[in-house]
């Protein structure tokens, strides 16, 4: 009876000292998404409208952007009082605003190709990530200054860069207390900055209408702060559209 006893206590003990290396992937997303509103509610949302102001090295910039659950995306900002469209997407055209003519500018293929396969992500590639063909695997705990958190290995359907397939791989994360993701990593694939990390912070998580939002963010040294969150905003499906050029007719033709 006293080794019965005993070997219970040491069962207990080693439970109680290890819940953080006990935690599987699925248990840590399933806790991420239940404690932030629950896994249903998130599977409900129809699309999200966000207001917030970016700090560019200074300058305050109004945001604007909206997201749908069939993919849609759309980005605008408002620099010296004019609202321009930064991007859009409207599931199958991807366009920028070109900043020196002012004018509307088609993606091209490859960069395209590749947005319409994040269309099945929001509201998170996490959610349901499994049904979407994903991967995630669970790596050694990390301290992030100061805060002990989960680390998660999300692989997601290969991206195109210059015509060679690559892996499309993203770390997250958890803050081990309250399961909510306080950091995401994925490699930068084109550019100058090539092979370099982008990081992006999450912080000041708050409640809309029941679902928990990071209010702070901070995408690349840029920072991001949410002013308001609209859940399931009306959406016209013509403000994600590519403007059509004018046709200008002359006299006689």
């Amino acid at each position: 009876r006293q080794m019965c006893i005993r070997d219970r206590f040491i069962a207990l003990l080693i439970l109680a000292l290890t819940p953080l290396n006990a935690q599987t992937a699925d248990e840590i997303i399933n806790n991420y998404f239940e404690n932030t509103g629950g896994i249903s509610n998130w599977e409900k949302l129809g699309g999200i409208k966000m207001e917030a102001e970016a700090d560019a090295q200074g300058m305050i910039i109004p945001v604007t952007i909206f997201q749908t659950k069939d993919g849609k995306q759309l980005f605008k900002i408002n620099l010296q009082g004019q609202e321009m469209t930064q991007f859009s997407f409207d599931g199958e055209i991807l366009w920028t605003t070109n900043f020196m003519t002012m004018a509307p500018e088609k993606s091209d293929q490859e960069t395209t190709d590749n947005m319409k396969k994040q269309m099945k992500d929001f509201p998170s590639a996490l959610l349901n990530y499994k049904d979407k063909g994903y991967s995630v695997e669970k790596l050694e705990n990390e301290t992030i200054e100061g805060t002990e958190t989960f680390k998660l290995m999300l692989t997601q359907d290969p991206l195109t860069v210059d015509g060679t397939e690559v892996a499309n791989v993203t770390y997250y994360y958890f803050e081990t207390e309250n399961f909510v993701p306080i950091v995401s990593e994925s490699k930068i694939q084109q550019g100058p900055m090539k092979g370099q990390m982008n990081k992006t912070t999450f912080s000041d998580y708050e409640e809309v209408d029941g679902l928990y939002f990071p209010f702070s963010m901070n995408m690349g040294g840029q920072g991001i702060s949410i002013k308001n969150i609209t859940l399931n905003p009306e959406i016209s499906m013509d403000m994600f559209a590519f403007p059509e050029a004018a046709i200008i007719t002359e006299e006689g033709k």
